[in-house]
This record gives structure tokens, C-alpha cells and sequence, in this order.
């Protein structure tokens, strides 16, 4: 007698992913996304606060080469050649010559005092506003030179 050979199948499990399994990816990711992007925020923001105190400092000694050879201080930043340049925010930084200008306009701290005796200069840092007392709330976050060039950092910290 003839013998029937058994065909034996395999089962083969269907290809690709399944809805629960794709949703529950896009939730791990959205997780990790929340905890990553204000840590990677607060870096960038830390880095343009170093920036703008490194461009600050550049600014301030080309100023003071310039008084020294000029014997006065420049009206403006685009007599040393930087009054194109721009903060780390895309504006371009603040300058007074305190010098001609008196200290009316001058930068001050929480005791109204002058924060400078020759020249303001500074970044209206992130939010783009400022106030003359650094001490409110709109000038906290600006980047500025402070007690003729001995300090260049956020307002806050000063």
C-alpha cells in the first residue's frame, strides 16, 4: 500500500508591528523628549550668556585701545568697527560713553549707583528688555561689564 506522506506546515507569524507596540515606542520617546529638551534648552541658554560675556570683553578691550590711543572714549561701536555686531540673541549690543554722555544714563545697581565710571556696555540678554537699575526684573537676564570692566556676567549675578 501506498503511504500518504503528512505535509507538515509551518505557521509563520504575521510581519510588522502592532498598534500597541508603536504607541507604547512613541510614549517612551516622548518621555525621554520631555526630561532631554529644557536640560539641552538650559545649555544653549548657558552658552550664549558665555558668549556674550566673551564678546563683551573683546568689545571692552577694543574700547580701551581705543581710549588709549584716542585719548577719549568712541561715540559709538561702529567707530571700533563692531556696531554691526550681535548678541547671541540677534541684537546688536547696548554702549554708552559715560564719559560725554555724563552718568544719567548709566547703568546702576540696587543702590542706584553708577556700575561704571567710563563706559556701559551690555547685551539686553534673552528677553530683549532692560532697565537702568539692574536690579528689575527686566534686566536680571542682561549681559553686562560692571565696575570698569572687573565684572562681566549676568545681571543676577552681579
Amino acid at each position: 500500500m501506498h503511504k500518504l506522506k503528512k505535509i507538515q506546515r509551518k505557521v509563520i507569524p504575521p510581519g510588522g508591528v502592532t498598534l500597541i507596540e508603536l504607541m507604547l515606542v512613541i510614549t517612551i520617546l516622548g518621555v525621554i523628549a520631555a526630561f532631554t529638551l529644557p536640560v539641552y534648552q538650559n545649555y544653549r541658554e548657558r552658552v550664549r550668556i558665555a558668549q556674550a560675556s566673551t564678546d563683551i570683553a573683546v568689545i571692552a578691550s577694543k574700547i580701551n585701545a581705543y581710549h588709549l590711543d584716542q585719548n577719549e572714549y568712541p561715540d559709538s561701536l561702529a567707530i571700533i568697527g563692531v556696531g554691526a555686531q550681535l548678541d547671541p540673541w540677534g541684537r546688536p549690543y547696548e554702549y554708552l560713553n559715560l564719559d560725554k554722555n555724563g552718568n544719567g544714563g548709566a547703568r546702576r545697581d540696587r543702590n542706584l549707583n553708577p556700575l561704571n565710571s567710563d563706559f556701559d556696555l551690555y547685551s539686553r540678554g534673552k528677553d530683549g528688555n532692560t532697565k537702568l537699575p539692574i536690579t528689575q526684573k527686566d534686566s536680571l537676564d542682561d549681559v553686562l561689564r560692571a565696575n570698569d570692566g572687573a565684572f562681566i556676567n549676568l545681571a543676577s549675578k552681579y
